[in-house]
């Protein structure tokens, strides 16, 4: 089972279409425009990942009460660390890994490329300026990892994990 779609609000919504249109290549397929029950209205932007079952979806709101200025970042918005709260996308390989950090470097996004051991990541910025990932899987997972993090839940002293294999920050150009 996987997740039906994400939903975000943002204030720059052709930013956004810029973004996971352009960069990213998921498809703009659907836009639900409807009032808020609070008051005012919204339109509700779905972008495919991959199929008719994946989405990313983006909220545009209108003259809905309350609403003052929206911290589109969810790590500031819950006053935790940038790395914390971000998007992460599979890819099917290493290929396709890469090639997504070409499209970003192209597109003039710095990217960071880590190897956490049992994956590989690149990550980015989004307009709403969230960190978004696109991870590649590379490991298996035993029974002692298995143990290592169910003896996790109820630690209070730090077993710290093994750091990364690699961290190399990419500029564009």
């Amino acid at each position: 089972m996987g997740y039906h779609h994400l939903a975000l609000a943002c204030t720059d919504i052709q930013a956004i279409h810029d973004f996971y249109e352009g960069v990213m290549g998921f498809d703009l397929v659907k836009v639900e425009v409807q009032p808020v029950h609070e008051g005012g209205w919204a339109k509700h932007f779905f972008y495919r990942m991959e199929d008719d079952s994946k989405f990313v979806a983006f909220w545009e709101l209108h003259e809905v009460p309350g609403v003052g200025e929206i911290e589109t970042n969810l790590s500031r918005a819950a006053g935790v660390p940038d790395v914390i709260n971000h998007i992460s996308f599979d890819v099917i390989d290493r290929a396709d890994l890469m090639r997504r950090k070409q499209q970003w470097l192209d597109a003039g996004l710095r990217v960071l490329e880590v190897n956490h051991n049992w994956c590989h990541s690149i990550y980015t910025r989004d307009p709403n300026d969230n960190m978004v990932e696109f991870c590649l899987t590379t490991g298996s997972f035993t029974a002692e990892d298995r143990r290592t993090a169910l003896a996790a839940l109820s630690s209070t002293e730090p077993a710290y994990s093994k750091p990364p294999a690699s961290v190399e920050v990419a500029k564009p150009g």
